[in-house]
């Protein structure tokens, strides 16, 4: 039974007002997608430049923006394809604001393929006649399986001797922890999620739970403190590697600790090896440190042993280790012109200060410059230099001077130059040394994970919980700057690390396994 057709109104009143009113819900249509458009082309924009930014400001506040701007279109893209779902047939098309998809790329070569075949009619469905193939059709999708669970049974057979009556059986096989239940894989999924994804314990075993796996959070905290303990020998061969470069990038960030009734700031302070800009030979490596607090000791003695190049702030704590007097030598600074940058970059971003943005202009000459030879050998990077770099390092030098001279020293934009120009040794450090990079942004890009975690897992639990995380995340991070899947390289490193010979150790760390495992690819292949 259908329902009856509305009335169609007769009068030319009620005919004008029923036009109106659905012209007027058209147009509510019409500017409620092309205000959806505009929005996500403006967060679209907005988030392009501050990824652009490289050199800009680098602050809690300004990643902030960056995650808050991320979720914004998120949200506001997920909201355009909904209606769109709901609404098909909709005409919701704005000529000013034409809603574009992405470009759909070809699914992954290496994922295997799953054949589901659409069963064919047996004949003709007109005439019923006989059907004969001309091709096909495939449509690919993209799918998961949901992950599973397995024991695995380790079973040693006892034999007697038939003829002295003795029993042999074969030796027990090593376990990645002592009398641990738990296998190589697992152990590897929990770490990296803890450390890589940084997920708190807690929420690990909730979701455990969710796949009928009761793992207590005391139980995955032994598991942590145990792979702790086991890949120890790694971070000691990462750190030796760290500390053999001729110079380093160095950083520090907070962490908050817990403590009675409280919590308190420590610090995380990265080291990190990163010879590429230069073309250097050594593979790229991040050594982590903890400490309570910024005391200057605390680099002191993380760089006791070691001499070279640091690039770095002006955090104080640094100077003692540029002392001459120092054993086995003074270590050379080079300071960041990214921070140098900075502080007249927020001068002409905000007060449109001229001074600042002349600053930044000069600066970013510079910038452009290093770009084109980022990656060249170091002498070619110093011949640049010394051709094209320290004219404008030089003539930087003589504005600064000339304009500080006739500015107040309460000034910020005087401010901003004395803290280049009180350091100019340093930050001319990098046009008579091509190893020299002009920032510090690979300790910068290294503890970017940290910031991240902490938001995530709060503190750390004590002191001895920030020694375990600077270890795991001197694994996990040296993983990832050399291509490599921290999880697949931390489940083989556990398995093999407690039967592995202590001489052959440097095979485990991620450059030689991620070589050792593409030659097996190859072969294998071939």
């Amino acid at each position: 039974m259908t329902a009856p057709d509305s009335p169609v109104p007769t009068d030319l009143d009620a005919l004008r007002a029923a036009l109106a009113a659905e012209r007027h819900a058209r147009l509510e249509a019409e500017a409620r997608a092309s205000g959806a458009e505009a929005m996500i082309a403006h967060l679209k924009l907005m988030i392009a430049k501050l990824r652009h930014d490289r050199f800009g400001a680098s602050s809690e506040r300004g990643r902030k923006l960056l995650d808050q701007l991320e979720l914004e279109l998120e949200e506001a893209e997920t909201a355009a394809s909904e209606a769109d779902t709901q609404q098909p047939d909709a005409d919701t098309t704005v000529r000013p604001f034409t809603r574009r998809k992405p470009v759909r790329g070809p699914l992954p070569p290496h994922l295997p393929r799953e054949r589901v075949v659409v069963p064919a009619p047996s004949a003709c469905p007109c005439c019923g006649g006989v059907l004969a193939k001309l091709g096909e059709t495939i449509t690919e999708t993209l799918e998961v399986i949901p992950r599973r669970w397995k024991v695995i049974q380790t079973v040693r057979e006892k034999f007697s001797c038939r003829s002295c009556e003795a029993i042999t059986q074969p030796p027990a096989p090593f376990h990645p922890i002592v009398r641990g239940r738990a296998g190589p894989q697992l152990l590897a999924t929990i770490l990296e999620a803890k450390f890589g994804q940084h997920l708190p314990l807690n929420r690990l075993s909730e979701g455990f739970a969710r796949e009928g796996i009761e793992l207590d959070v005391s139980t995955l905290a032994d598991w942590v403190g145990a792979c702790t303990a086991t890949l120890a020998p790694l971070v000691g061969l990462i750190r030796t590697h760290v500390l053999a470069a001729e110079r380093l990038h160095g950083d520090d960030t907070t962490v908050p600790v817990l403590a009675k009734g409280r919590t308190i700031t420590g610090r995380l302070w990265a080291y990190v090896r990163d010879d590429r800009p230069f073309a250097g030979p050594g593979p790229p490596a991040a050594l982590f440190h903890y400490s309570p607090d910024r005391g200057g000791e605390h680099p002191k003695r993380h760089l006791a042993d070691w001499r070279g190049i640091l690039q770095a702030d002006a955090y104080a704590g640094f100077n003692d280790l540029h002392a001459p007097a120092r054993l086995p030598g003074p270590v050379r600074e080079a300071a960041c012109w990214a921070h140098g940058r900075r502080k007249f970059f927020s001068l002409a971003e905000l007060g449109k200060a001229p001074l600042a943005v002349e600053a930044v202009r000069r600066i970013d000459a510079i910038f452009a410059l290093e770009r084109e030879i980022n990656g060249a050998p170091a002498a070619q990077r110093l011949t640049v230099r010394q051709q094209h770099a320290v004219p404008l390092v030089d003539d930087l030098e003589r504005w600064m001077r000339g304009e500080r001279g006739r500015l107040s020293r309460h000034a910020e934009v005087a401010k901003a130059m004395d803290y280049m120009l009180t350091r100019w040794a340093a930050f001319r450090a990098f046009v008579g040394d091509g190893r020299i990079c002009l920032t510090k942004n690979a300790a910068e890009r290294s503890l970017r994970g940290v910031a991240i975690g902490r938001k995530a897992w709060l503190f750390a639990g004590s002191d001895r919980g920030g020694d375990r995380a600077a270890a795991m995340y001197s694994l996990i991070v040296t993983a990832k700057m050399n291509d490599v899947d921290p999880k697949a390289w931390l489940a083989d490193g556990l398995a093999r690390i407690a039967d592995h010979p202590a001489r052959r150790l440097v095979e485990l760390l991620p450059w030689n396994w991620r070589q050792a495992h593409q030659t097996a690819d190859v072969t294998i292949a071939a």
